[in-house]
């Protein structure tokens, strides 16, 4: 067929790669990154869909309401949606939000998309603290990087690749990330 080389390998399986860490790890930065490094990608952004809530949001807290956990619930069901959606139309989806504890499974269980790559950034105390306090966006209201980094540690299962990117530049996590992650099997 004119036009097409038939040696040209197949472009990769879309795929859903879920990166989480605490507020300042790099979430955003190392997200956008990969999607860019990809063929056929989307930038999923979790905290998007928090503030599409007009009146009646609530915001998790160290202490969280119930309707605090259900709307966290529900922005991880939309993300999941969304990643699975850009899959099923060809894409690499790479998803981007805090989700710590108990969500990491939640969220993990709410993406069918096979497969599946679940990227902890669990960068330092005090590479987070530096990264916030070089960032004109302040993340932290209610929590401290000190309140994240035991919920990120003490409380989130160790799922998925989980990186010190305390020492690692943007392009070198991402190198990591295409080299080190594998499926996360269901």
């Amino acid at each position: 067929m004119p036009g097409t080389d038939e040696s040209s390998p197949a472009p990769p399986a879309p795929a859903v790669y879920l990166i989480t860490g605490i507020q300042a790890s790099g979430k955003s930065t190392v997200a956008q990154a990969l999607a860019e490094r990809l063929p056929r990608s989307a930038h999923v952004r979790g905290d998007v869909y928090r503030r599409f809530v007009v009146n009646g949001r609530e915001d998790m807290s160290p202490d969280p309401t119930p309707e605090a956990v259900e709307q966290l619930r529900l922005r991880h069901r939309l993300a999941a949606r969304t990643a699975d959606a850009y899959a099923d139309a060809g894409f690499t989806a790479v998803v981007q939000d805090v989700v710590l504890g108990e969500m990491l499974p939640y969220l993990i269980g709410e993406i069918r998309t096979d497969p599946l790559y679940v990227v902890v950034l669990a960068p330092s105390r005090e590479a987070v603290a530096r990264r916030e306090s070089a960032r004109t966006k302040k993340a932290y209201g209610t929590f401290t990087v000190a309140d994240l980094d035991i919920g990120l540690r003490d409380n989130t299962p160790p799922l998925g690749l989980w990186l010190d990117t305390s020492d690692l530049t943007v392009s070198e996590t991402v190198d990591e990330i295409l080299v080190r992650a594998r499926p996360f099997g269901r």
